[in-house]
């Protein structure tokens, strides 16, 4: 196996160098072998806007033609339109995408015919590895515009045509494969969309990464262009973000929150790493917590859905909706989708806001939400992660000392890597990201203040130690 490929919070990620060839070839012939038989012969495939991806996708292509199937490309779409696609033929499918991370690095998302696998999948797969693949042919069906069009049908009645009649909304667009389906549902909402940033390379947009220099043109953008939102997608089209007329980030938890009230969730499932005031809004019959992937996610709808007769929502801290159950919804039914999805939640926001009467800002001011932020340090070794995380854990005294400059611990969970609970009533978060490596820190604070002074407390007093 090449060194940096492996099985993170969603999928296999790693250098796309070494994702190109025979490691693509051998990984989809693994998860074919995993899979057993194909009913209908036909594996779907799908790709982000990485230039790396067109290649990957061709290697995919070879391997299942390897293995006496017939790929289907369905083109540059959002990972959640490939798997809603796959999911209607009945057959597998594998999303050429490395997501929010850098540009030098892809992955693959693998799908069977019911939808994202499992961590049991991974380890089928991963077990399932041979050494070599024939490279084959990598010519493939093309059906990417029906893909790309059940996708859009899917949505297009979600909203009245005049509900976001009124708004100016930016689309940051930059390499999103989701940006003209975002304009084109934001337009026939009635807003005034503003198309934003454009671009031809791939950009590496983290969702969560507020402080990231690329979010700082968007003052720049609202005062130019009046708008009262700004909204976009990471890569994939899997992860939503959400800016308000002031230009302050609605934290993806709180974009999950307020999604799953506008489908009339009963039971939200949702990582430890979302708001802890999701509990105590009183809008769901039940709230699950697991730990950070829509693996995790996804495995808590199936028990939550198991003789509950309501509506489940799940949703990630990073905003990325999943459907555990069919909903109904302005006189329709969305259909099940156990997937991360950024076009549903981005749209629920926004209706909510209009039919209220309320800005963005004003919106998440009604909400008990604590005062929440996240970031990460950037090219920390998985192996640097793990010793500091296994110091606080383990050693005695050493989580005391390292955190007696920002107060004392009163409670530890270890859920996902370690969240510290402090007598304070703030809360510091740290966890090893499994896409990157990356340290992730995420915390809550008593007011906003307190939390970007944790925050950056979090990071530099990690930084010191993993560096």
């Amino acid at each position: 196996m090449s060194d940096s490929l492996k099985f993170g919070t969603s999928g296999l990620r790693g250098l796309a160098s070494e994702l190109t060839g025979g490691a693509a070839r051998r990984y989809t012939a693994a998860f074919l072998s995993h899979v057993g038989t194909v009913p209908e012969g036909r594996v779907y495939l799908g790709r982000d806007l990485r230039a790396s991806s067109p290649a990957i996708v061709a290697d995919c292509a070879a391997a299942i033609r390897a293995a006496g199937l017939e790929p289907v490309d369905c083109g540059v779409l959002p990972t959640p339109a490939l798997a809603l696609h796959a999911m209607a033929k009945g057959g597998p499918a594998i999303m050429v995408t490395g997501s929010h991370i850098p540009a030098d690095r892809n992955g693959l998302k693998f799908y069977v015919a019911a939808g994202e696998i499992t961590k049991a999948d991974e380890a089928g797969i991963a077990a399932a590895l041979v050494e070599a693949v024939p490279e084959g042919e990598g010519r493939a069906a093309d059906e990417s515009a029906l893909a790309g069009d059940r996708y859009r049908q899917r949505y297009r009645g979600v909203l009245d045509a005049g509900a976001l009649g009124g708004w100016r909304v930016g689309v940051f667009e930059h390499s999103s494969v989701a940006r003209d389906m975002l304009v084109s549902f934001l337009t026939r909402a009635g807003a005034d969309v503003v198309r934003l940033a454009r671009s031809d390379a791939f950009v590496a947009v983290d969702t969560e990464a507020f402080s990231d220099a690329l979010f700082e043109p968007r003052f720049g953008w609202i005062d130019a262009h009046k708008l009262d939102a700004v909204v976009s997608t990471d890569g994939d089209g899997d992860r939503p973000l959400v800016i308000d007329g002031n230009g302050e980030f609605v934290r993806g938890d709180v974009v999950g929150m307020l999604a799953a009230r506008f489908l009339g969730a009963d039971r939200v499932v949702t990582p430890v790493t979302s708001n802890s005031a999701i509990e105590g809004v009183g809008w769901f019959g039940r709230v699950d917590r697991t730990r950070v992937g829509s693996p995790f996610v996804i495995a808590g709808m199936e028990a939550a859905a198991v003789g509950s007769p309501g509506a489940v929502v799940g949703f990630e801290a990073n905003g990325g909706l999943l459907l555990g159950t069919d909903v109904a919804i302005n006189g329709r039914v969305l259909g099940a989708l156990p997937t991360r999805d950024a076009v549903l939640p981005i749209l629920a926001v926004l209706a909510t806001a209009a039919k209220l009467g309320e800005t963005l800002a004003g919106l998440v001011k009604t909400l008990p939400v604590r005062a929440a932020l996240a970031d990460r340090l950037a090219q920390v070794p998985g192996a640097r992660s793990a010793a500091f995380l296994a110091d606080l854990a383990e050693t005695e005294g050493y989580a005391a000392r390292f955190f007696a400059p920002v107060g004392e611990i009163q409670s530890l969970s270890s859920i996902d890597g370690l969240r510290f609970a402090l007598t304070s009533g703030d809360t510091v978060h740290y966890r090893a990201s499994g896409n990157a490596p990356e340290l992730r820190c995420y915390v809550e604070g008593v007011t906003p203040a307190r939390a970007t002074e944790l925050l950056a407390w979090g990071l530099a007093a990690a930084g010191a130690v993993v560096r």
